[in-house]
Order: C-alpha cells, then structure tokens, then sequence
C-alpha cells in the first residue's frame, strides 16, 4: 500500500523527517518497506531557464535544421542547433542548458552537453512540451509570453510543482484500520503523543451540506445482514471535466491514473478515509429508485472492464427500480450505469457491505479492486456518512453540482463497538513488564477505546467499530504493546522453565521428536499448500468457492509438494536434497477424510562432496534406515509388505497389527517426468495419528546404564535367494532368550563360489545380561537356539 508524504500531513502535523516518520510506522506494526520519490513532472524542470531567440538562420549543412542564438540571461550567448520548424528569432523560450536532464515518460533520461551537430556547435537544447512532461504535445517547441516569463529566471518558478515522498507499506491483513491515510496518519498520532512526540492530529466530522428543491429517488434494502448500512445522494448538474492538478498530483503519487473529476474525487475518499465510493449516471437508473439485494442465479452482467459475468445469486448487487444489475456492490460496477463525459446527474452511493459476502463475491469472479480489497476486510461502518459529505462538498467545488434534496440512508441496526474486560495481571504476564495505569489509559484514549468502568485489576473498555480486529483481552494488550513500543521491552537476563515429565500420548511431542531427529540427519523442514490443483478427481475434495483453477482442491498427497520443492532446489543447483514435511491429506469417501502424515523424500548424493569421501548416489536403503530410525522410538513389530501403488516403481509398506504405518518407494519414472526430474527420488509417508496410537501404548520408564559389557556373535548364513533379510530379522526378534538386545545385517554376497540360487547374509547378535556377566554356556545357548530357529523356517546353513 502507498501512502503519500504529502497527502499524510493533510491530517497529522509534526515536524519529524519523512525516515524518521518511516521508522515509527514500522515500529507500530505498518512496515515501511520503502520510500521513494515522486515528482509530478519528471526532474521537476530542474537546469530549464528562460531564453530569449536573438538570431536564427538555416543550418548550412542540413536542410531540417536552424542555427540559434539565445540570451539565457548568464552574460553569455548560447549557440543551439533547433530541430523545430517553428522557432524564429524574437521568441521566449525554454531552454535546457548544458548539464540537464530530460527525462522521458518512462523515467529514463539523456544529459544535454556541448556537441557539434553537423558541424556547428550547440550549447543547450530549446525545448518542447512533451520534452519536458508538461504534456504530448510535439508540435515543436514551446513559445513563452514574454510580458509573463522574465529571461534568466527559472522555468519551475512559473509552475506549481508537486515534489512527494511516498512510503510502500507492507500492510498485513488484520489492519483495516490503517488502509488509507486517515488510518495512517490515526495511527502515527496514537503513537507520537505517548511518546513525547509533537504531532497534532484533527479527527474528521462531517460537512454540513446545502441542498437544494427535491427529489424523486427512493431507496430500498432488501437484506440488512448484506447491506447493515447505505446512504445515497442525488447530485444535479456536473461538468465532467479533468481534475485540478492537486488532486491529479495526490493520485499520481500513489500509482493511480487520474480519469475525470468525478471519478477522481470518489478514489480520493477511497484512499484518504478508507471508504470506497461509488458514483451513477443518474438518468440510468429506471424508474428513480436504488435497489440493494440480489439477483437470480444465472444472471448476465456486463462490468465495468466490458466482460459479460454470469452472477452465482449469491453477490450483493445494487438493482433499479426494474431490477437490473447496475454494480456488484463492494466489488465492480457495470459498464453502462457508470459516469462518462456525457453525464450530468449523479447518484453517488455510501455504504457498509457483509464483508464475507463481498470476499465471495470478489473471489467467485477473480476480481480484486480497491473497493473489495477494503470492504472484504471491513470498513469503518461510522464514516459512511462523513466520507460522503466531503465527496459531495468535493463535488460542489470541482464540478459545480448541485446537491438535491435530502441523503438517503438506511442503518436499522447500529453496529456496535467490541466490550473487553482488561487485566493489569494479564497485562504483566503477557509483556513480563508493569506498565503505570495511567500510562495504559493514555494509549487507550489514544486509540479511541474508551474506558467505561475502572474494575479492581483493570478497566472496562469498548474497543471502536473501526478496529474490527480487536476483540478480546490479547487483542487490546497488542495494541497497547504496539503503541508503547516493543523497544522498551528488556530481553530476560535469564529464562526459568520447570521440567516436566514427557508425556507418550501428546502427538506434537512425537513430531518435535521426529523432527530434530530427521534435522539431526541433515534434513530440512517444508511447509507447501494444502489447496492444489489435481488431474484425477476421484476421492478429491473440491472447495466450493477457490481461489482460483490452481488452487481447487484440497491435497490427497504430499508427494506432488516435495517434488515441486524438489524441481525448485534442483533448477538452483542444489541437488542433494533431504527433505521432510509434516501436513494433513484429504479425501472424499462415504465421507471426508482428513489423515495426518509425515512425508520424507531424499535425491542425489548420499553425502556432500569432498575428498575423503568417494560420491555415491542416495538409495532406498538410505532411506529405510532414515525410516528405521524414527520407529525405534515407537518400539513397534512391525511386517513389510510388497507395496502396489502408481506413485512408486518400487515399494514397501509397513504394517502392524494389519494396519498400514509407512509406505516407502522409488518414485515412478512416470511422475518425475511430469515434474521435469532427471535424478531418481526415493519417497517415505508415514502416518501421524497410527503411529501416535502405537507410542501412547509404551510406558516411558528411566533406569541405570548396565554395568555389564554386551557381547557380541556373528553368524554367515547362507539361504536362498529369495529370502529376505526381514524374515531373518522377525524370527530372530521373535526368539525367546532375553539377552538378545541388538541385531544387524552387516554383509551381503551374492558372487562366486555359493551353490546356485543361494546367496550369504552376514548378521551380528548383541547379547547382555543387565545382572551380571555372560556365560559361555548362555551365549551358546542363545546361539545354538537362533541357528535352529534359522535352519527350521529357512533351511539356512552355516557357512565356514
């Protein structure tokens, strides 16, 4: 949002420095992002003086061009070689002498300098209009009023030149207060005299009007829920013309195109109160009389940009007397009830809409204007009438139009302010500081909430319509903090914490765990989207009113997400990826489903490049083991399971109990071409709420590291190549003995010198007894009893 320097101190007088204005308005929260500068003509005319032509004679080497010499009142005669079929001596003229520059529209510009043209030396530049921005005109160059413009003086002495600082400001959603200057300009005034700052700030009233005779109009709101407050004005005889260059200047600065005085005037009100305006051709509007409701469903309606919408039903619409759409209120006004040249009465309209039903409205036809970014964040529903009377009084002046009759106004029901009990104790406890109540009642006057009861720990306050973000305790403590200053808040020496016991059955202890666990291992953390687009529809979950085509439909997995993160990284040459994100999926059954899942996907080299370690790509067991490590926490037996599923080449799911825990796979070569990936990925879902189900069963219990060292036995089997280290590993867990604390696969062969089909897997046994030390006979025992087991299921055979 741009806020003009100049148009602020329309409401706020102080005499700090435009950056120190800026450092004070992000310190309340209204960032300054930038400050840049405006002038309503380019270098504001600067190094162009008055001349006077004294000779002017053809170039004697091109047939186009003029030799000229101009007095510019420094004692010295200029030689400039003119283009310009109109210059002849005896003119008054503007000149650019050497060291200007001319700037074009753009605001690029060239350094006028000592040159031969031709072979004749030129020593400046007599200059045109649209040379200068004072206009397009290119009919050669400007001749002066010599009784008017005196040689010598400067050009910019004969013109009112506006020169602005304008701040960009990074508003954030919740301030619907601060959308206009006004709101600004409110805001810094709060701010500066709790400070010890002088400013002074004048509230706005409204203007008494003068009407004149009557009139016909009638006005009617169908649904006071869409429309709690509108007010109407019939306004007679208007000259539509351009706007005085004060008001083309104020609207420039902040980026916008003047277009005729009345259309100017409402963008003025617009942008300095934070009430959107809208203005009719009163002569369109059938049978005198506005109409505030709906139309039927299926409706066409041509707005404003001459594109035909189809209106859903459910838009707040301003009808005439026949029904006829004329604007979607809040949002777009239509294409032929607007003002134009030709109009010379006018309805001009001020109203509070329903903002979710404008936020609707706007979405529904991708529109997002000035009007509905306000209305759908909700306005000041008591400046309605006060934005209306300065437009009208603007009207007056600007374009001489006659106000007719009374204003037309519905409000059946007053919107009323927020009630809010305040504690001094929560104060306190929220900043860890104690604030002077008589400090804190000086902010709240300054923000316009009012103290209505002082209570034994804190006051009764009613928190103004305006602030329609402000409507509990916290909300009023941020406010008070914001114009206290977070500055004057000291950082604790020291930070208190009492341990407490962890606890198995809250699921985010589960996710930090997981998370520092997976960071520790070199992952990063993604957040994407849970609003997409999807080309299979089945089971999607489809948003009634999107945002847009892309963003239609709820996620059914967090695969696509990591590969978009995965593509980004990649095109920047960053492709050894880990990455992990937490998010819910959605889908659509018998009913909606909502499943918690943490996704892990991995790509490139297993470790960063260097000299000592030689460069191996990343493979699916590198992430299985990733896996592994997350669920040994969970202390669950879990099965794998041959996965099918078109998102993976190549897969496995987990499962305990019958119940899936975690897929894991190749991604498909089919989707990371979609996604435009050279590398393979390998991808890893696990889900949240099961897995938190298994942990809450385990009780967490402390005990001593074991005096005892565990001993350690490798076995080389050798099996059929069929088999699976997974089935070794689960009839090994599954062995009676107790002293079995750890087992490890730690070779694998599969070459020469082994019978055909067979292949040999190398595993270690972990063995302790946490009361004393092993014997001989119980390790052989533990041994002889896993070989058995071994030999039994799988037919191994020991090899030598």
């Amino acid at each position: 949002m741009k806020i003009s320097n100049n148009w602020l101190k329309d409401f706020i007088k102080t005499e700090l420095k435009t950056e120190r204005i800026g450092e004070f308005l992000t310190d309340i929260g209204l960032e300054v992002e930038g400050i840049d500068k405006f002038e309503s003509v380019k270098g504001s005319l600067g190094g162009i003086v008055i001349g006077k032509v004294l000779t002017c004679e053809k170039h004697p080497n091109a047939d186009k061009l003029k030799k000229t010499t101009v007095d510019v009142g420094s004692g010295k005669v200029l030689h400039i070689v003119c283009g310009a079929p109109n210059v002849e001596a005896g003119q008054t003229v503007p000149v650019a002498v050497v060291g200007t520059k001319i700037y074009d529209k753009s605001g690029s510009f060239f350094e006028i300098k000592e040159a031969k043209i031709r072979g004749e030396v030129s020593q400046g530049m007599i200059c045109a209009e649209d040379e200068l921005g004072l206009s397009d005109d290119h009919g050669g160059i400007m001749v002066l009023n010599e009784d008017k413009y005196e040689v010598g003086k400067n050009f910019a002495d004969y013109f009112e030149l506006s020169n602005d600082e304008v701040f960009e400001i990074g508003l954030t959603p919740n301030r619907t207060d601060a959308m206009s200057h006004y709101g600004v300009a409110r805001d810094l005034h709060a701010y500066l005299s709790t400070n010890q700052q002088k400013s002074q700030f004048e509230k706005l009233s409204s203007e008494s009007l003068q009407s004149e005779d009557s009139h016909e109009f009638t006005l009617e709101v169908e649904d006071a829920e869409l429309c709690p407050r509108y007010i109407g004005a019939v306004i007679r005889d208007v000259k539509v013309t351009d706007s005085p260059d004060w008001l083309k200047n104020r609207l420039k600065a902040i980026g916008l195109s003047p277009i005729n005085n009345i259309v100017d005037i409402t963008n003025y009100i617009l942008h300095g109160y934070g009430q959107p305006l809208h203005a009719f051709d009163a002569d369109k509007i059938a049978d005198q009389k506005v109409k505030v409701g709906v139309v039927k469903e299926g409706t066409k309606f041509t707005t404003l940009d001459g594109v035909e919408r189809t209106l859903n039903g459910a838009e707040i619409m301003i009808k005439d007397g026949k029904d006829q759409p004329m604007c979607i209120a809040g949002v777009f006004g239509g294409a032929h009830s607007g003002v134009s040249a030709e109009t010379v009465n006018i309805f001009l309209e001020s109203a509070y809409f329903n903002p979710v039903a404008v936020r609707k409205a706007a979405k529904a036809h991708g529109l997002n204007t000035d009007a509905s970014f306000r209305f759908e964040r909700g306005v000041d529903p008591n400046i309605t009438r006060t934005a209306i009377t300065h437009a009208i009084k603007l009207i007056q002046e600007l374009a001489e139009g006659k106000l007719t009759g009374e204003l037309l106004e519905q409000y059946p029901k007053k919107i009323e302010d927020s009630y809010v009990i305040l504690r001094f104790s929560k104060i306190e406890q929220i900043l860890g500081t104690k604030i002077h109540r008589e400090k804190v009642k000086e902010i709240l006057k300054a923000l316009d909430i009012q103290v209505l009861n002082e209570i034994q720990n804190g006051f009764e306050v009613s928190v103004p319509a305006y602030r329609a973000d402000v409507t509990r305790e916290i909300d009023v403590i941020e406010e008070i903090l914001r114009i206290y200053g977070y500055n004057k808040i000291d950082a604790p020496q020291k930070i208190s914490f009492t341990p407490v016991k962890l606890n198995a059955k809250d699921q985010d202890e589960l996710e930090n765990n997981w998370a520092r666990s997976l960071q520790a291992l070199g992952f990063n953390e993604v957040m994407n989207n849970s609003l997409t687009s999807v080309k299979d529809e089945t089971d999607a979950v489809k948003l009634l009113n999107p945002l847009s085509g892309d963003l239609a439909f709820m996620r059914k997995s967090l695969l696509e997400g990591l590969l978009q993160n995965a593509v980004y990284n990649i095109n920047r040459k960053n492709a050894d990826i880990k990455f992990f994100e937490f998010g819910k999926i959605y889908h659509k059954k018998e009913k909606y489903l909502e499943r918690k899942q943490l996704a892990i996907l991995v790509t490139g080299r297993e470790v960063a490049e260097n000299w000592l370690q030689p460069k191996s790509a990343v493979s699916f067991y590198n992430l299985k083991a990733y896996v592994k490590v997350l669920l040994e926490k969970l202390q669950a037996d879990y099965t794998e399971t041959a996965l099918s599923d078109e998102r993976f080449s190549d897969a496995l799911s987990y499962e305990v109990k019958g119940k899936t825990l975690v897929r894991i796979g190749k991604v498909s070569p089919a989707l990371l071409k979609e996604y435009d990936i050279d590398e393979e990925c390998f991808y890893a879902e696990i889900e949240l709420e099961y897995a938190q189900e298994l942990r809450s069963g385990n009780e967490l219990k402390f005990r001593d590291i074991p005096k005892f060292n565990t001993i350690r036995r490798d076995l080389a089997l050798l099996i059929d190549k069929n088999i699976g280290y997974q089935d070794l590993y689960h009839t090994a867990k599954s062995n009676k003995s107790r002293f079995i604390k750890n087992i490890n696969l730690f070779d694998v062969y599969e070459g020469k010198n082994l019978p055909e089909g067979k292949k040999s897997y190398a595993m270690s046994f972990e063995l302790l007894n946490e009361e004393k030390t092993l014997e001989e006979k119980e390790i052989s025992a533990v041994m002889d009893s896993l070989i058995k087991s071994f030999q039994k299921e799988f037919n191994a055979e020991l090899r030598s």
